[in-house]
């Protein structure tokens, strides 16, 4: 096999790749303006959290050891200077589009952004009037010491810098901050003559700023933000008690060091050399941005009443055809095997089998795994009440998922309060396991009634991410995932599974084994494939072993969302590889993964991508879909999938991607068909649905 060192893409440069194809959706002329926006908002988000999580990191990692390779055979110099390279790149490219695109058309269709030097007589008296009773009340400057370091101030905080003219002969400046965030709204409205105007509380408050120092010469203020490093991890063998590491984590995480400073273009060079010099960073970490600093703000917009023309058609989620809401989520599990494609089917099932559970006489426990959950989760609540009416309610509450710590510490808190038994996860991992076990007495003796998922618990992401959910009560799977409960929660050593992978035990190797069959199907000249859909593909064994597949033969088509270290389409490498990812309305979150398996296929979705951490330093399941209706479900949508030649974009060799279009043939876009199915399938369970008379009964 080709050993050449060059078999991998750099795992960073690749997911900037990913976020490139998000803004992308920014420019297409098809899509509504608001929607074009809310992409632009997206990819501000994504490079945020990636800045603070993936550039600090790497920054981490150099002060350990600069010489040190990734798989790509980049040292970490040459990450971090192609990483800040791209960055600044795709921050230009933002703000272009921006300024040249999305903001004018935003304005032309009735939703503008009030610049102060442009405001008319009346937008000026509306903007003295909401800065003097809404901003000033609130915000207080704070002056600095000169030769004194600055105070903490938060990480993707607006803040203010002020250069005045000091009062000290000895120097020419002095200067102050001013926070804009916390309680503090980002856009407050001003008057237009038609649609909706506003303008930006940094921009409303430069306009007035001398309000804030009467009687000192102002000399020039600039909005800014400072991102902090984000890859603060706990270290476990040294937390004596998790929950109070967990909130060190955060506070850590306040107080980390500074590694980027994003602030207006227009700043004097006394003012950029004031804050780098602050700030400690170098010139690579620093963003001129030309426009408002944050474009997340763009989010606030897309909500706006009255501009439905401007966001893309509603897309309701329909009712699962084999689920009759008459009838107990039990009674519909039990007669067989359901299989949902989220945000196509409701996830509304899966809250209705916790909340009837918890009120159940029949039900006498429910074990669960929560990741990321909901600000006012139902499931949750379900959970809480099935606790206080004497049900045995264990949840595993995982306190380190990244960005969720915070809400998960007060849910485990109000979880332990209400009686839940609460397990905060297997010291050393993050349970990352999407699995609810309802057990349940019956005529016929004790029934498990199962839920596995490839996404979170949280009905909010449900309605925006693709994700699949099974609903069972096979017997085997009970009995695994009972197996599977137990050792994460008694910190047990796990017993042998019949159908369920779990990581970091035995996942990794099942998937291996999968691959290596089809290998070895492959050399016999017996047909082989391997189809999987997933979020990331990084595992460089995973990927070393689809390589063998391809040149055994085996046809390889992956359908991956985000980063992809692999390379397709080499000669002598993975010319049978083809890779591509679906950019749309919808954030694809499903993994789903099909072997040819001989003909007998092999169907599993799982709550883990091929990555590293997922397979070795997460607990994940990977779990077999095996009724013949949920397969053919799951075989349809993943074919639907790669039939995409609308929202497509195909990988190549180098890492870049090329937008596939239609060739002479009707375009064919995977989401909306798989609205238009669900759609189609509800309507013709309406239209079976046979003609009932209820009689009125008289009152006694």
């Amino acid at each position: 096999m080709n050993l050449a060192p060059d078999r991998f893409i750099n795992r960073e440069l690749s997911w900037l790749e990913f976020n490139e194809r998000v803004l992308d959706q920014a420019i297409d002329p098809a899509l509504p303006m608001l929607e074009r926006a809310k992409f632009l908002a997206i990819t501000s988000s994504n490079l945020d959290e990636f800045v603070m999580v993936r550039y600090g990191s790497l920054k981490m990692q150099y002060a350990q050891n600069a010489m040190q390779r990734d798989p790509a055979g980049l040292t970490m110099s040459q990450q971090i200077e192609g990483v800040a390279a791209r960055c600044h790149t795709m921050v230009e490219r933002q703000y272009s589009i921006y300024n040249e695109q999305v903001s004018p058309g935003l304005a032309e269709a009735g939703v503008q952004r009030i610049c102060m030097e442009n405001a008319t007589s009346a937008q000026l008296e509306a903007a003295d009037r909401c800065f003097h009773q809404k901003v000033l009340p609130v915000i207080s400057p704070q002056a600095l010491v000169y030769g004194q370091p600055l105070p903490l101030l938060s990480g993707l905080a607006m803040h203010l810098c002020v250069r005045l003219r000091s009062l000290d002969p000895e120097r020419p400046f002095d200067y102050a901050i001013v926070p804009l965030s916390g309680s503090i709204s980002r856009m407050f409205p001003l008057p237009v003559e038609q649609g909706h105007g506003y303008v930006l509380v940094d921009d409303l408050t430069c306009h007035f700023i001398d309000a804030l120092f009467p009687g000192r010469e102002v000399l020039e203020s600039v909005a800014f933000r400072v991102t902090r490093n984000a890859d603060v991890e706990l270290r476990e063998d040294e937390a004596a008690d998790l929950m109070m590491g967990m909130e060190d984590v955060l506070e850590s995480r306040r107080e980390s060091k500074p590694i980027r400073l994003e602030y207006s273009r227009g700043a004097s060079d006394e003012m950029l050399a004031f804050l780098s010099e602050s700030f400690g960073l170098r010139q690579r970490e620093l963003y001129a941005i030309d426009g408002p600093l944050d474009l997340t703000h763009l989010f606030g917009l897309y909500g706006l009443s009255g501009f439905d023309s401007l966001r893309d058609e509603a897309w309701p989620s329909q009712p699962h055809p084999l689920i009759d809401p008459s009838e107990s989520m039990f009674e519909n599990i039990a007669n067989g095997d359901l299989l949902l494609i989220h945000p196509y089917e409701q996830f509304e099932p899966i809250i209705r089998m916790i909340e009837e559970a918890a009120v159940d006489p029949d039900v006498l426990a429910i074990k669960q795994v929560l990741y990321r959950t909901s600000g006012n989760s139902p499931i949750v609540e379900a959970l809480m009440r099935a606790a206080e009416r004497g049900k045995y309610v264990t949840v595993i509450v995982e306190l380190k998922a990244r960005f969720d710590e915070a809400r998960n510490i007060e849910w485990a808190r109000e979880m332990e309060r209400r009686g839940v038994q609460v397990i905060y996860g297997i010291r050393g991992l993050k349970t990352h396991a999407k699995v609810c076990i309802i057990v349940r007495r019956q005529a016929d003796g004790i029934v498990r009634y199962l839920h596995f998922g490839t996404g979170n618990y949280n009905e909010a992401t449900a309605k925006l991410y693709g994700d699949v959910s099974l609903l069972t009560c096979d017997e085997t799977l009970g009995q695994d995932a009972t197996s599977f409960f137990t050792a994460v929660c008694g910190a047990s050593e796990p017993q042998a599974m019949t159908k369920l992978a779990a990581a970091p035990l035995t996942l990794r190797r099942r998937i291996l084994e999968l691959i290596d069959s089809e290998t070895m199907r492959a050399r016999q000249g017996l047909k082989a494939s391997i189809t999987a859909k997933l979020n990331a593909l990084v595992d460089t064994e995973v990927i070393d072993a689809l390589y063998i597949a391809s040149q055994a033969g085996v046809k390889v088509r992956l359908n991956i969302r985000g980063v992809c270290c692999l390379r397709p389409g080499v000669v002598g490498l993975s010319e049978n590889i083809e890779v591509v990812s679906i950019i749309d309305r919808y954030l694809e979150h499903a993994r789903v993964i099909a072997f040819h398996h001989g003909g007998n296929q092999q169907l599993l979705i799982s709550s883990a991508d091929w990555m590293p951490r997922n397979l070795d330093r997460r607990v994940e399941l990977l779990v077999p879909v095996e009724d013949p209706k949920c397969q053919e479900k799951l075989r349809e949508c993943l074919r639907t999938y790669f039939e995409d030649n609308s929202h497509a974009w195909v990988m190549q060799s180098n890492g870049s991607y090329t937008r596939r279009a239609p060739d002479n043939a009707d375009s064919y876009r995977a989401q909306r068909k798989l609205h238009e199915d669900a759609v189609a399938t509800t309507n013709r369970r309406r239209q079976n649905r046979p003609v009932r008379f209820e009689i009125h009964e008289p009152t006694s």
